[in-house]
């Protein structure tokens, strides 16, 4: 059994740890930004939420879709497939003891990645963009899924 002190001194799951805490606030922004573009546009998803703006008919008016709301939410959701998974995944992966600087390349591909993609979602920049940010993204979990069954689980 591994200790935390033994933990915190190893540097791959320190770099592991540094990056996902770095994709798990954006992700976190993600759902502030979609919670800001509903109330600055008063678009609304549930009856009860509308409540303040109005009663009966005059709140339905705010049930709504806004292209705009649904641009940040599908990002979000977005960041929901992709990110879980890295970390579910880069978490063995660091703990499996792999090269210092091939993990950081990893680590840094998919932060960088997820940036990009949410900056290619947000603006809208045309495609390829988002898609190549997302296979990315995509590429470096699957290459540490894939060096990790190889090298160190059993099958």
């Amino acid at each position: 059994m591994v200790d935390l002190a033994q933990l915190m001194e190893n540097e791959v799951f320190m770099a592991f740890a540094s990056y996902t805490t770095i994709v798990l606030s954006k992700m976190m922004f993600m759902s502030t930004a979609t919670a800001f573009y509903r109330l600055t546009r008063k678009v609304f998803a549930n009856p009860e939420d509308c409540a303040s703006y109005g009663k009966g008919e005059n709140a339905k008016k705010y049930l709504r879709v806004d292209d705009r709301v649904e641009r940040v939410r599908r990002a979000h959701l977005n960041d929901l497939e992709n990110i879980v998974p890295f970390v579910g995944i880069g978490l063995l992966y660091s703990l499996s003891g792999p090269d210092l600087s091939t993990a950081l390349l990893h680590f840094r591909l998919f932060v960088g990645a997820r940036i990009y993609h949410t900056i290619a979602y947000l603006l809208p920049l045309p495609q390829p963009n988002r898609a190549l940010a997302f296979f990315v993204g995509y590429g470096v979990t699957f290459s540490m899924a894939y060096r990790l069954l190889k090298s160190r689980l059993y099958l």
